[in-house]
């Protein structure tokens, strides 16, 4: 091969200035939609924006129409996701023991409905029969409240208590609790409450974490980690608060029953269930509880009406400022003049569950305000 034919093979080489050459032409087809080209936007005329803004206003008073029927399941699902949370804590601690998380949520489950089954069967059969006695010896109650200067002073003078018993009799008792047939609605109803709650509650906690991961989801990613450290913290109160205020009901009825059978006052085990069931009650349940139990131990008598309320004054005192701030110290910590005041919110919107869930929601808001508020505005 010769020098020529060597320099005829290499390729020519390209001037810095000559654009680059393409080897073919590339020619993008965009195609139509396919639903046809939009067309031009519509005026923004009064009337079509009279007419979409009606039809808004439709859509939210239906939408309000909508829950407000289906305003007591709501408040079964909220009561459920409630409990749900609050049992969490028991199912983490056994997955850290090495416990499946299945067999985590059956056991805490299966333990709950037992005690609640117990609860019941323990509950049930004494309450029945002594607020049957209870609503038969009212009139007798009455009469020994004669005993009493003042009473029988208003009494003879206004007839008070001539008037109280007579209203207050068996036949009138039944028949302002609905019958025999309302109270059968009354029984199903609450069975019918507490199965769905039940149930409710398995499946939340059984698919807890899942739910759990789809809400932060739903947070933009920048700030999905800050929300989930904020959301575990939020969660852990609520489940604190809830197992704190659960053994603090426990420890006034105990307590409560204890004290009823020194004294040997009647209804002694409905007493105490109804303080502790009340002691769940923030702030004003104690008190509620007292009340009840003082008025029964008056109508005894006067000792043991005295010794009722000098017992709830001096437990009262100790649940304050001993058993609560030790069960609640690492739950949560909200101010007095807080917790008053979002108790009576939570009364006033959603009755005793308003109440029960009012320092949790207080606990919450506290967080979010002195987490992302505070250092917001500081950064201005």
């Amino acid at each position: 091969m010769s020098v020529d034919q060597d320099l005829e093979e290499l390729p020519e080489e390209e001037t810095p200035g000559d654009p680059p050459v393409a080897d073919e032409d590339v020619i993008i087809v965009v195609p139509p939609p396919r639903f046809g080209t939009p067309g031009p936007p519509m005026r923004r005329s009064p009337l079509l924006i009279g007419l979409f803004g009606g039809l808004g206003l439709l859509l939210a008073y239906s939408l309000y129409q909508a829950v407000d029927q289906v305003r007591s399941i709501l408040v079964l699902i909220f009561i459920a996701m409630f409990l749900a949370i609050g049992l969490n804590p028991a199912v983490v601690r056994l997955t850290r023991w090495g416990v499946p998380r299945v067999l985590a949520v059956a056991t805490v489950g299966i333990g709950a409905m037992l005690l609640l089954c117990g609860g019941l069967l323990a509950l049930i059969p004494p309450l029945v029969t002594q607020t049957g006695a209870l609503v038969e010896n009212l009139p007798t109650y009455i009469d020994n409240l004669r005993h009493q200067d003042q009473l029988n002073k208003l009494n003879e003078d206004y007839k008070l208590l001539d008037q109280l018993k007579a209203v207050a009799t068996a036949g009138n008792v039944t028949k302002a609790l609905g019958g025999v047939w309302g109270g059968a609605q009354v029984v199903f109803g609450a069975l019918f409450n507490i199965v769905t709650v039940v149930v409710l509650t398995l499946y939340f906690m059984a698919a807890f974490n899942r739910l759990k991961e789809g809400g932060y989801k739903l947070v933009p990613a920048s700030r999905r980690s800050r929300v989930a450290l904020l959301g575990d913290e939020i969660l852990m109160k609520v489940g604190a608060y809830l197992g704190g205020a659960l053994a603090i009901a426990v420890i006034a009825g105990i307590s409560s029953f204890v004290f009823l059978l020194i004294l040997d006052i009647k209804y002694s085990y409905a007493l105490a269930v109804l303080v502790a069931i009340t002691d769940l009650i923030p702030q004003i349940g104690a008190t509620l509880g007292a009340v009840v139990v003082s008025i029964v131990g008056f109508a005894t008598s006067i000792p043991a009406g005295i010794a009722c309320v000098i017992f709830f004054v001096i437990y009262q005192q100790v649940e304050n400022y001993l058993i609560y701030p030790t069960v609640m110290r690492r739950a949560v910590k909200v101010s007095d003049l807080a917790a008053i005041l979002s108790v009576l919110l939570g009364v006033a919107l959603m009755g005793v569950v308003g109440a029960l869930i009012a320092i949790p929601v207080v606990a919450a808001i506290q967080l979010i305000v002195r987490e992302v508020l505070i250092p917001r505005q500081d950064a201005r």
